[in-house]
């Protein structure tokens, strides 16, 4: 069973910084930000009035405005970058009565939150009209399934169905168990990754109140600063990041484009904290060294890190040590860095995002750079790849996520070899 391979064949996109796989890479390789003022509604009177918020979506481009009317942004990004790893991957758009057998093919597309706005919305309603003008299309407009749920129906994805909820690792995880599923031959091809669009006034002030955002409300381009000694909190986005994983014969039989081969996955609790990291990182790295297990490599394999990288005093410093412990001193020679000082944080979004730049990094040569990082911490002292990109061979390239109730995520991707 388990030497059945995953490999990757489509990567979609939608973000801050551009509504395409290749759009984002080309911002986060060349440093560029995507952060500014909220306009989604008036954030004056909010502690943090910045985000991430994506631009220029025309939901029309993937579905007539009754059906969007139907979904939250949440669904509406998921199927939006879902759309675009199909294309790529060379997959029919239809399965239901293709050559490719629909009841092997499942959907893990998660969101960290949901449909936030559209339960938000329908409070208002439910408290100036009363319980009888509540939308029926509420319930499932709200619940973290319906991403899954709606890509399922979108193409006639007839196997494994679900909606993984780990905070701000949801993506990643939601990626670790569809490479599972086909490892134990559940599944052929997996649609997966993450979803979010909670840029919204409770969830934004909820983060306010635990003051766990950036307050550089003047200078949003270089708020979210990972690693740096003067970060001050995280700055949230949205979007979604949606890979497609599949089997290597299946890939191969088919013709398909092989963009890289997922090779390990590492799912782990801290069993300290509901929102801060274990101080010593011990979650975090375990989840490393059980990736690296499944993997089969050791710690010298290893030649980027996409670390979770959130901008928060406390995640980074965290983090660092983390590396220190599942690498030991190779903590100091490979490559990391954080994108989300170009993306701000995705949230449940965030593993599937920053998947697709281990991905690129792997096929490009690339390590994008920590944006924004000016002072050195003493305490944040790895190679974090400051402000600029650097060209390097990556073979192995290792991305890590971290959740709010001490879920941690890790996953290794491979150049991939026949």
């Amino acid at each position: 069973m388990n030497d059945r391979r995953v490999v990757v064949t489509g990567t979609g996109v939608i973000s801050c910084v551009g509504n395409s796989a290749d759009e984002f890479w080309d911002a986060i390789a060349n440093g560029r930000c995507g952060l500014g003022r909220v306009t989604k509604f008036d954030p004056e009177s909010y502690r943090t009035q910045i985000a991430g918020e994506v631009k220029d979506f025309d939901v029309s481009k993937y579905m007539p405005l009754k059906e969007a009317k139907r979904m939250d942004a949440f669904c509406q990004y998921a199927i939006a970058a879902a759309d675009e790893a199909m294309e790529q991957s060379g997959l029919p758009k239809q399965l239901i009565g293709s050559d490719i057998d629909s009841t092997r093919v499942g959907v893990i597309t998660s969101s960290g939150i949901g449909g936030l706005k559209s339960m938000c919305t329908q409070q208002q309603v439910l408290d100036q009209r009363g319980p009888g003008r509540i939308s029926p299309l509420l319930i499932p407009m709200m619940i973290i399934d319906l991403a899954s749920g709606n890509v399922s129906m979108r193409y006639g994805a007839q196997g494994p169905n679900l909606g993984i909820v780990t905070a701000c690792s949801t993506g990643t995880h939601s990626i670790g168990e569809s490479f599972w599923a086909i490892k134990r031959d559940d599944a052929d091809v997996m649609i997966c990754g993450g979803a979010e669009a909670s840029i919204v006034p409770l969830g934004f002030a909820g983060f306010c109140s635990m003051k766990a955002m950036s307050t550089r409300n003047d200078d949003p381009m270089h708020a979210s600063r990972p690693f740096d000694a003067e970060r001050d909190g995280f700055v949230m986005s949205e979007g979604a990041g949606i890979l497609i994983l599949e089997e290597l014969e299946h890939a191969k039989k088919r013709g398909a484009t092989i963009l890289a081969e997922l090779v390990g996955y590492g799912a782990t609790g801290d069993a300290y904290h509901i929102t801060s990291p274990h101080p010593d990182g011990l979650g975090a790295a375990n989840a490393v060294r059980v990736a690296m297990r499944h993997a089969e490599i050791n710690p010298e394999e290893i030649d980027y890190i996409n670390a979770h990288g959130t901008s928060t005093p406390l995640n980074d410093k965290y983090e660092t040590k983390s590396f220190k412990t599942a690498l030991g001193d190779h903590a100091y020679k490979v490559s990391v860095s954080s994108t989300k000082g170009s993306t701000g944080h995705g949230l449940g979004a965030a593993g599937g995002m920053e998947s697709i730049a281990c991905i690129n990094a792997i096929r490009k040569g690339v390590v994008p750079p920590t944006i924004n990082f000016e002072n050195p911490d003493p305490e944040c002292d790895l190679n974090y790849t400051p402000n600029t990109a650097e060209e390097k061979k990556i073979d192995v390239a290792l991305n890590v996520n971290l959740g709010f109730g001490g879920h941690n995520g890790a996953l290794i991707y491979k150049r991939f070899e026949d």
